[in-house]
């Protein structure tokens, strides 16, 4: 049964649902309103940089091993999201996983659409690969967009022959532009953060007018798997991309590559970012946290 602290947190998810007339300034506003509410650790250090002119910021939590990175990838529909919006959950993962996060700054549409987001992930994965030790301890993780897009930046180092990190972490990823899964009607009842109609407008945001939704780097599903690292996919029943994530598992599992599949219980869209005030999502992070270790 979920907490009564998840139960809260629903009603404050339903009063940011906007119909389809909203427009993108207020639905980034919104987010980042949402996302204030749960501040950052004082204990954080925080080091902006540029990986070959794009936009990161180091985040670390005390006693992480610098060795040990995850390069996270924000979610946001492609459209929503910031570094400072995510400061709070790379420092919680920071601490859980003993490790450096690197949150990527990439590009957002409409004002930039695909592949610019992937061109910006590819190029700071190929700069960090420069450091001593490449990217054999690194793990690419992202949640919601960011999820689809970790497994974009696998898919695109892997087709040029660069090597690959370590291992990936997608939460609620988002791998199919085409909408094509049964969840996205059948379980719009239970989803109180991601409605139909604003997943198909961010898509369109994203992909532009007359954007391909199946291209293998915008939906992920349709790529060809094989070769990848370890994977672990976090995905809750009461999503309308639940089929996103196991049809991922699925394939991927099928294409020879080693995948845990997590299905929370009544949880929500990116349910472990809301660790400030979730019993479910501390026990999520620290999942991750173990599983970073255990692959870097």
């Amino acid at each position: 049964m979920p907490s009564a602290e998840f139960d809260a947190l629903i009603g404050a998810f339903k009063s940011l649902q906007g119909g389809p007339e909203r427009t993108v300034e207020e639905a980034r506003a919104g987010w980042e309103a949402l996302a204030a509410r749960f501040p950052a650790a004082e204990d954080l250090k925080y080091t902006p940089e540029f990986a070959d002119g794009i936009p990161v910021e180091w985040v670390e939590a005390p006693g992480s091993d610098p060795d040990r990175v995850v390069l996270y990838l924000h979610g946001g529909g492609y459209v929503l999201g910031s570094v400072p919006s995510y400061r709070a959950f790379a420092g919680r993962i920071s601490r859980a996983a003993k490790a450096f996060v690197l949150l990527v700054d990439y590009r957002l549409a409409p004002e930039h659409r695909f592949p610019a987001a992937v061109d910006d992930v590819v190029k700071a994965c190929r700069w960090l690969a420069r450091r001593p030790g490449g990217l054999s301890r690194v793990v690419v993780a992202g949640d919601s967009a960011g999820g689809g897009l970790a497994m974009a930046l696998l898919i695109s180092l892997r087709d040029s022959g660069h090597p690959l990190p370590a291992a990936a972490v997608c939460i609620s990823p988002s791998t199919d532009l085409a909408k094509t899964g049964e969840s996205i009607h059948a379980r719009a009842h239970l989803d109180p953060l991601v409605t139909v109609p604003s997943t198909f407008a961010h898509a369109k945001r994203y992909l532009g007018e007359d954007g391909d939704p199946k291209h293998p780097l915008a939906s992920p599903l349709y790529a060809d798997l094989r070769g990848l690292p370890s994977l672990l996919v976090m995905v809750g029943t009461h999503e309308i991309l639940h089929d996103d994530s196991t049809r991922l598992a699925e394939k991927a599992r099928a294409a020879g590559v080693d995948v845990t599949l997590e299905i929370a219980q009544d949880m929500v869209h990116i349910w472990p970012f809301f660790a400030a005030i979730l019993p479910e999502a501390q026990e999520a992070v620290h999942r991750i946290g173990v599983y970073v270790q255990q692959h870097a």
